[in-house]
């Protein structure tokens, strides 16, 4: 008959304990080898550049000769330079009507769309592939649809009766509104989706609340809608805006500022007097004034989001 003989327990190893500091250190490595990849991209293509035209704001510059002091000279040109107060004009006025008409347009989409129906996320994706289809194919197939002697704009205008239909692109006129109606019809479909995101986060209970204290469509919109979408809301008046202000691609793809000056916006003058010209300090000055713009529009909008919170 065998016994079996039990080993003898032995004390088991315990790892040694780390002080608190090492585990702030260590948590500390981990976490900035995950920032220092993306921070690296940013500081190189972003941030140093961004430090570079402050500087160059300041300076004479061709990227040929070594940069000169100019002091405050490039901001005095501004003043006396007639291309940047038509170019700032532009600019405006293009944010003024691109802001306003997505934000409405991208909010009844987003409220039709809304709804349980079969096939309905056909027509979400279908108003929403603009926004990603390339930019150059939307301007080219645009500029056929305002052609003023060909396009089916001009030529429905005139089958219910107008006798002379606006020249879009072709006119001084109409040619920045031509603009503005692509960019629209282009932005709404990605606002769209911010919108229902913000609509299918309401709690239903607040609408049949609203319905139990005989409210009708209408003030379920105004009372609850509206208040619920405030947040949503507001983020995209800043998007809407940041992007109204910097707007290059499609101007320079539709019309490149023409005809004439009617469609050259602030972005694209830095551009031409940058690229084209090799002005650096003085395409940096107005690169300067763009950004202080776009500070002040965004500073409002949250000075305004913060008085309605409280």
């Amino acid at each position: 008959m065998t016994t079996i003989t039990e080993r003898p327990k032995t004390a088991e190893a315990t790892p040694p304990r780390r002080s608190p500091r090492s585990l702030r250190r260590r948590s500390t490595l981990i976490g900035w080898s995950f920032i220092l990849p993306n921070f690296l991209g940013f500081a190189l293509f972003t941030l140093v550049p961004v430090i570079a035209a402050f500087v160059l704001a300041f300076m004479n510059w061709d990227a040929y000769n070594p940069p000169t002091w100019a002091g405050l000279a490039n901001f005095a040109r501004l003043f006396r330079d007639d291309d940047f107060r038509v170019a700032l004009s532009n600019t405006v006025l293009y944010a003024i009507g691109h802001v306003p008409l997505t934000l409405a347009f991208s909010l009844g989409l987003a409220l039709l769309l809304n709804q349980k129906l079969r096939g309905i996320a056909f027509f979400r994706v279908a108003i929403f592939f603009p926004y990603i289809t390339s930019l150059v194919a939307i301007a080219i197939v645009w500029n056929m649809l305002f052609d003023p002697t060909s396009g089916p704009i001009n030529q429905f205008l005139h089958a219910i009766g107008v006798a002379n239909p606006p020249g879009w692109t072709a006119s001084t006129t109409w040619a920045l509104p031509a603009v503005i109606i692509t960019s629209v019809w282009r932005d709404m479909g990605y606002y769209m989706v911010l919108f229902l995101a913000g609509l299918q986060a309401i709690p239903r209970e607040y609408y049949e609340a609203a319905q139990m204290d005989g409210a009708g469509h209408w003030r379920s919109f105004w009372n609850v809608t509206l208040p619920s979408l405030r947040p949503t809301t507001f983020l995209v008046l800043v998007l809407l805006s940041v992007s109204s202000f910097k707007v290059f691609d499609l101007i320079f793809v539709m019309t490149q500022g023409g005809p004439g000056r009617a469609t050259l916006v602030l972005s694209q003058l830095i551009y031409q007097d940058g690229i084209i010209n090799g002005e650096f300090g003085y395409s940096s000055a107005i690169s300067l004034v763009l950004f202080l713009i776009v500070l002040l529009v965004t500073v409002f909008q949250f000075r305004i989001q913060q008085r309605r919170e409280r």
